[in-house]
């Protein structure tokens, strides 16, 4: 019997559709959302529009402050610094248990994973090449054991999103080059059961990219498409 798989709801298409346009930059840091008018565009309600715009404050993509709007939230070093602070935390105390407890279908599950990503990158696929990145973020959490850990970086993510997208146009393939490197090396520990070499790489690679992310937004705006 094929399993019920429901469909995302409005709500939730809505939220997608926005985090995406924040999320590579249609939508900028600190710009004003105009729910009538996005509503209209999207051809959904006002109810729908707000109930979205709720989602994404609940996931740090806007910020909604009474009587006067939706806002995207102000991309600046502050967030960043902040938010990979807190991925760092949380991604190495779940990547340890993983180094001790992994079974041979997780690590084949994170290394077709990295595969994937490679083919991506040399088929220059951005937008694979991150979403595969959240799902091998989610791969790396089946030891996690901890419902707030895991309901937290399921709201941080859109915003590691973000930024990597914002490192990505400053440093183009070098920073999805770095990725992939973190990514063999974080497989080379888990699979030496190695979770003291796994912390220090998790370690490094968070203090890289925010540093990569910091750098963009402090030489230009940070979620400006190229026109």
């Amino acid at each position: 019997m094929k399993a019920f798989k429901p469909k995302a709801t409005l709500t939730e298409q809505v939220a997608r559709h926005l985090e995406n346009m924040i999320v590579f930059g249609q939508l900028e840091s600190g710009e004003r959302i105009y729910e009538a008018a996005m509503a209209k565009q999207m051809e959904v309600s006002h109810g729908s529009m707000r109930e979205g715009l709720l989602l994404l404050e609940k996931r740090h993509l806007v910020t909604n402050v009474p009587r006067k709007g939706a806002f995207v939230t102000a991309l600046d070093d502050y967030f960043v610094r902040s938010l990979y602070e807190i991925l760092q935390l949380y991604l190495t105390h779940t990547g340890r248990k993983l180094a001790l407890q992994w079974q041979p279908a997780d690590l084949q599950r994170l290394e077709q994973l990295y595969q994937q990503m490679e083919d991506h990158f040399h088929n220059n696929n951005l937008m694979a090449f991150l979403d595969l990145g959240v799902e091998y973020t989610k791969a790396s959490l089946a030891y996690a054991d901890n419902y707030f850990i895991v309901a937290a970086i399921d709201d941080l993510w859109p915003s590691a999103r973000r930024c990597a997208f914002v490192a990505f146009k400053r440093g183009g393939n070098r920073v999805l080059e770095d990725n992939l490197v973190h990514m063999r090396e974080s497989i080379s520990a888990i699979r030496d059961r190695d979770d003291e070499r796994l912390a220090t790489i998790l370690h490094r690679y968070a203090l890289q990219q925010c540093q990569q992310v910091c750098e963009a937004i402090a030489t230009g705006s940070p979620n400006k498409t190229a026109g």
